[in-house]
């Protein structure tokens, strides 16, 4: 039953929020607000970061992020329709955990090798 309440709520977040966005649709508009019950913009704990862009003339996307739970949503809104599309989610608690990844020369563990050698 909680789990029921808890993703009511998280939808009608995201309906009070996708409402917004269609409303004034501006290119990189940034959202903040807090889903433990805070003002809009408060700091801390439970926040919830928001992005909106508009992709081509058909569609404004819509990034949620939880810094709480380390993860990503994205969202299409059709403009025409207003039908709401979760296109991606991913939580990127272990992509934060990796030194590189498709780097180039000189690697973090180069740099720190380097720099870890002693004077002369």
């Amino acid at each position: 039953m909680k789990k029921v309440i808890l993703g009511l709520a998280g939808m009608g977040c995201l309906v009070w929020m996708a409402a917004g966005v269609l409303a004034t649709p501006k290119e990189g508009k940034e959202f903040s607000f807090s889903s433990g019950g805070g003002s809009p913009g408060a700091s801390g704990e439970g926040q919830l970061i928001a992005f909106s862009t508009t992709v081509g003339e058909k569609y404004q996307q819509v990034t949620l992020i939880d810094p709480k739970s380390r993860s990503m949503s994205v969202y299409h809104i059709d403009l025409a329709e207003g039908k709401i599309r979760l296109r991606s989610v991913r939580n990127f608690h272990w992509d934060l955990q990796l030194i590189h990844l498709n780097g180039q020369p000189p690697l973090p563990r180069e740099i720190q090798a380097i720099l870890e050698q002693p004077s002369p």
